[in-house]
């Protein structure tokens, strides 16, 4: 049976010792001048600052709270958002809506692993990809359901350190095989709390 195709971004599932995701996530902050959407299952990155004396987003107050943004393939990423605050100005909003100030909810653990599924198209990845370092691709995300579109790339794995991410196994589930459309555990490779790691 073929692999249904339906990205979902990265998502949050277990830790490297085998215990399921415990949920946990840290606040980072999205600045109003950032003209990216982001949206739930993206990485992403840290862009340098933070939020300055009394500024405040939404009600909340978000000085000193560091700010990211969308990372892009070879980026050294933070983690992954798994939620936001409420925008109390319309909380049908699932994402954030480009330049817009947003408290974004970041699965922040270097060592959290996190499904992800193979990009349409190109060589499918097969057995020998695991233990391999791959990138993203970054695609629009759904502004509907709020879910981003980034897939792993399967023209991307290599031993080399600087990727994104570690493919470390199949999804093991009975709807899901190796081919097209594939989800794969993987981790943060290239991590800022983490130093990145040279695939086997």
């Amino acid at each position: 049976m073929a692999n249904v195709d339906r990205p979902n971004g990265l998502r949050p599932v277990g830790t490297g010792a085998g215990a399921p995701w415990n949920g946990k996530t840290n606040m980072y902050v999205v600045n109003v001048a950032d003209d990216t959407a982001i949206f739930v299952g993206d990485l992403v990155k840290l862009n340098g600052t933070s939020g300055l004396v009394g500024e405040s987003a939404n009600g909340y107050d978000i000085e000193g709270i560091a700010e990211i943004t969308q990372a892009a393939a070879g980026d050294k990423a933070v983690g992954v958002v798994v939620g936001f605050l409420p925008n109390q100005d319309n909380l049908m909003t699932k994402h954030r809506v480009a330049d817009t100030r947003r408290i974004a909810l970041v699965s922040d653990d270097p060592d959290t692993l996190y499904e992800i599924q193979e990009v349409s198209g190109g060589t499918a990845l097969t057995a020998v990809a695991v233990g391999l370092n791959a990138n993203v691709i970054v695609a629009a995300g759904n502004a509907t359901t709020g879910t981003s579109g980034m897939e792993l790339d399967n023209g991307s794995e290599v031993s080399t350190a600087g990727l994104n991410l570690q493919i470390r196994g199949l999804v093991k589930r009975p709807d899901n095989n190796i081919g097209e459309h594939a989800k794969w555990l993987v981790s943060i490779n290239d991590h800022e709390f983490n130093v990145g790691q040279t695939g086997s």
